[in-house]
């Protein structure tokens, strides 16, 4: 299955889907050819002949059984493939007993996932295979979409309602999460990343707090790794062209203009707020629109982006 789509199945719920996929591909590539065998034949049988051979065209009268085999059997063909789907997709919508609920948000341009047991996350989420996830998501700006390909599901992610979907993983593995509804000039960087652990190394990394990383993981390494998944580069530029928010490149000690009159040096301090109260000092010449990461980073993860940043000269 896996050599028929650009994204192999990578749960039980997927290959059902290709399942009706492939069936609608099968029964339209045959009567693509019956269609056009027809037609051929019938082009060629009734051509237009030289005046010396012209023969009187039959005369073609209706056949009851005919027309209506024409009409049942296609009637058959049409309710079959929708009984397969409709099956396909209500399992799809109804989530197994027992479920893990995971909520995710999302906002302009980033997914804020929340675990259970109150742990909290950016752009990338974690699960233990073999067993079904729910997905209770929501949104905070505008419309945005929630699309796991290798999966087969997506769900839009709609402000002030709740929508919900589920899946069982079977295949360890990274999937890309993908925003599929335009939410603005950060859209196409909208990305987030399902993580399928098998259940013993899940078990060790809720056991470690959920942390990525190795425990004498340079500072500076883990605060590049969190600016990288917390989305900060859809917003912020390192290298090249100016993006919605100040550039990270030589950010760090220098004099920045705010928008009140005022200006401050950008120390350790100044990042350390930006990063969990950014309306407190809005940099001159910018938006408004950076999203608190108070709820979601904690201290030592603020901490490590700090010092990521210190070493943009």
């Amino acid at each position: 299955m896996d050599n028929v789509h650009a994204f192999g199945a990578a749960s039980g719920q997927a290959a059902r889907v290709d399942g009706v996929f492939l069936l609608i591909l099968v029964i339209g590539v045959f009567f693509f050819f019956l269609t056009q065998g027809m037609l051929i034949y019938f082009a060629v049988k009734y051509r237009r002949r030289l005046p010396d051979r012209d023969n009187e065209t039959p005369t073609i009268t209706g056949n009851p059984l005919f027309e209506f085999l024409w009409i049942l059997i296609p009637s058959l063909v049409v309710v079959a493939i929708f009984y397969y789907g409709w099956r396909v997709y209500t399992d799809q919508r109804i989530p197994v007993a027992g479920a893990t609920e995971v909520h995710v948000n999302a906002r302009q341009w980033m997914y804020e996932i929340k675990y259970p047991d109150g742990r909290t996350a950016i752009n990338e989420i974690r699960v233990p295979a073999g067993k079904p996830v729910k997905f209770i998501l929501s949104a905070t700006d505008v419309l945005h979409g929630f699309y796991l390909p290798d999966f087969r599901v997506k769900m839009d992610m709609i402000p002030g309602r709740v929508t919900t979907l589920w899946v069982q993983p079977d295949r360890p593995g990274s999937y890309q999460i993908y925003c599929t509804v335009y939410c603005g000039t950060g859209h196409s960087n909208m990305l987030a990343r399902l993580v399928v652990m098998p259940q013993h190394e899940y078990a060790e990394w809720v056991e470690h707090g959920g942390r990525e990383g190795g425990e004498h993981e340079p500072l500076a390494v883990r605060g590049e790794r969190i600016v990288k998944n917390a989305g900060c580069l859809n917003c912020h530029a390192v290298e090249g062209k100016e993006k919605i928010g100040p550039n990270f490149r030589g950010l760090y000690g220098s004099k920045v203009p705010l928008e009140d009159g005022k200006s401050v040096t950008a120390d350790e301090e100044f990042l350390r707020e930006s990063i969990v109260d950014p309306g407190a000092k809005v940099v001159k010449g910018y938006p408004n629109v950076m999203p608190t990461f108070k709820a979601t980073l904690p201290r030592e993860d603020t901490d490590a982006v700090v010092e990521y940043l210190k070493t943009l000269k």
